[in-house]
């Protein structure tokens, strides 16, 4: 379901990884809600309409630095920053090989570090500046086959923590969601090759307490009451958008 009041009228959005997924339910309620909307994504076609589209390489500091600015000279500044870009990857700690550890780090948690210090001069002349990472719970819940992609989630976390004592004084307030397994196209691959697609939906459905997979909208209404004035006194936070992962132990059923 998505907000259509105008609670956004005159806010500038950037949202990394805005053109599926979780990124474009983000651009898509923040128009909605009347924000100015900027999408930055390696193909931003599939960004929602009304969206100003960019390309944007959050691996490559040139890439990443030229976006930002193109989309704070489109937006005429830049008041929320959503870092939402982020690649998956599954196996134990030594599935994967070492040059796979530097990619999956290089877009996970430093594709934050670039587009953020990017954006940073903007969202110091902004009086409502926000940024909002989308993490994971896996940042906080050991799950089995995530070594890799759990190690990136808990850097965004810790990365989060301290971006938001850094910049309290700025006026940037710092928070992140953290989603439980979202139905998005990138779940949906990894369940194309599972051998039993359907059994392993119903797997990951059952291991969340709601017994269902979380929705894009779901995690988008959450990042942007962070990202919102009625979240002003929130920073520094990790909002679980999980089903109860994070902190139900719930009887077997």
């Amino acid at each position: 379901m998505t907000i259509t009041t105008n609670d956004f009228d005159g806010i500038r959005l950037v949202v990394t990884g805005g053109a599926s997924g979780i990124g474009h339910a983000i651009a898509t309620q923040a128009l909605a809600r009347g924000a100015s909307v900027a999408v930055l994504d390696l193909d931003p076609t599939g960004a929602p309409m009304g969206a100003t589209q960019l390309r944007a390489d959050v691996s490559d500091d040139e890439s990443a630095a030229t976006a930002v600015g193109a989309a704070a000279a489109a937006l005429g500044g830049i008041d929320v920053l959503v870092n939402n870009a982020g690649i998956g990857a599954q196996g134990t700690v030594e599935a994967n090989p070492i040059d796979e550890w530097r990619r999956v780090f290089d877009v996970n948690v430093f594709g934050i570090v670039r587009i953020t210090r990017a954006a940073l001069a903007h969202l110091r002349q902004s009086p409502n500046a926000a940024v909002v990472n989308v993490c994971s719970i896996a940042a906080t819940a050991g799950l089995p086959e995530r070594a890799l992609y759990s190690a990136t989630k808990g850097a965004v976390l810790s990365l989060t923590l301290a971006m938001a004592a850094d910049h309290l004084a700025e006026g940037i307030r710092v928070n992140c969601v953290n989603p439980g397994t979202t139905d998005t196209p990138w779940v949906s691959r990894l369940l194309d090759r599972a051998p039993d697609p359907n059994a392993e939906r119903a797997a990951l459905a059952a291991r969340q307490p709601t017994g269902r997979l979380v929705t894009a909208e779901e995690v988008a209404a959450a990042v942007l009451y962070l990202a919102g004035t009625s979240a002003g006194a929130t920073t520094g936070t990790a909002l679980a958008v999980d089903g109860g992962m994070a902190g139900l132990r719930l009887r077997p059923r």
